[in-house]
């Protein structure tokens, strides 16, 4: 009625009241009641927005890729805005007189297509496919400091890439040289796998070769060593058998010398003994018979004496008529044969 009408914004509205072509008022969550003949009010949310991103762009070797992502802003100088953009709502207060408010998302997102288009076209498409968090730390860094950005009071809070794929056929084509370059890996792995297997297998065979050797060496340095024992050995038992020779020859050579010493002492003896004979049979040759009979009769025993007149008996036996002779003269002879022959 009389075109007064009651206007209430929430809190994360900055809003500016304008009478006549001044500001009367502004601020966060105002309320008032407002003449719409005369009064402009603008509304601008400070709130943090969202906007999804899908760019195709063109690489340096001219193939294309679509970059998917998202990025959140807000308005951190409101006055700003509302002297480049309009943002004034209608004279109900139901909605804006401009589109300016919802394009500002669209201003936002050529600021990051232009950075974003800049960067990719410098690179190839295995180079951009491989840069998805490097590139939107780079957005993000080249969005801060962006004038346009900056001059409409607008803060870039975050800049996510979730994307960078490329065309159909271009995705095909990459996959099918990843498959290739995989199944090459493959046999590259199976061929090393194979020469690690053959290099492991002549090392083995290597180290049973000088095993083979290193016995080898170690059986002809025993058996050298025991050709040297034997050596030494048959050595020791030559010098053995030679002392033992020398020592038989030694031996022989003093048995000798005794056996001469012995033959020469024997034969002086018996020259001794010849001696002795020849004086005895010189004394006896010049001794009348009756003395030498009766020198043996006198170194004979009784039982030789009894002999000696037994057998002159028998000689004289046609001359004797009768002789008698007592049995106990032979027995007492013959006990003393017996404790002869005992003793």
């Amino acid at each position: 009625m009389f075109g007064i009408n009651y206007y209430k914004a929430d809190p994360s509205t900055y809003v500016i009241k304008t009478v006549r072509g001044e500001h009367t008022a502004r601020g966060r969550g105002l309320s008032f009641l407002y003449n719409a003949i005369n009064t402009s009010i603008a509304a601008i949310p400070v709130n943090a927005q969202e906007s999804p991103f899908i760019f195709g762009l063109q690489t340096a070797d001219f193939q294309e890729v679509r970059l998917q992502g998202q990025v959140i802003f807000r308005i951190a100088e409101a006055e700003k805005t509302a002297e480049l953009l309009n943002f004034v709502l209608r004279r109900d207060g139901t909605g804006y007189v401009s589109e300016d408010p919802t394009k500002l998302g669209d201003r936002v997102l050529q600021s990051i297509q232009s950075i974003v288009q800049e960067r990719v076209q410098q690179l190839s498409l295995r180079h951009v496919l491989g840069i998805q968090s490097e590139l939107a730390e780079e957005v993000s860094r080249s969005l801060k400091h962006d004038d346009s950005l900056e001059a409409m009071g607008i803060v870039i809070l975050r800049c996510t890439v979730s994307a960078i794929t490329p065309t159909p056929e271009t995705k095909q084509a990459l996959e099918a040289e990843a498959r290739e370059a995989l199944l090459q890996e493959a046999d590259d792995a199976i061929y090393l796998r194979r020469k690690s297997s053959v290099e492991q297998e002549r090392t083995i065979q290597e180290a049973e070769l000088q095993t083979r050797h290193e016995i080898q060496q170690k059986e002809q340095e025993i058996e050298e060593s025991r050709l040297r024992n034997e050596r030494s050995l048959l050595r020791g038992q030559a010098e053995t058998e030679q002392e033992r020779i020398q020592a038989e020859i030694e031996n022989e050579t003093t048995r000798q010398r005794l056996v001469e010493l012995s033959a020469g002492n024997s034969r002086e003896q018996a020259d001794a003994e010849a001696y002795g004979v020849a004086s005895k049979m010189r004394a006896f040759s010049e001794l009348p018979v009756d003395n030498l009979r009766a020198m043996a009769l006198a170194q004979m025993e009784p039982e030789q004496l009894m002999a000696l007149a037994l057998e002159s008996l028998a000689e004289n036996a046609g001359k004797i008529g009768e002789l008698n002779i007592a049995p106990d003269l032979f027995g007492q002879l013959f006990r003393k044969g017996r404790r002869s022959e005992r003793a």
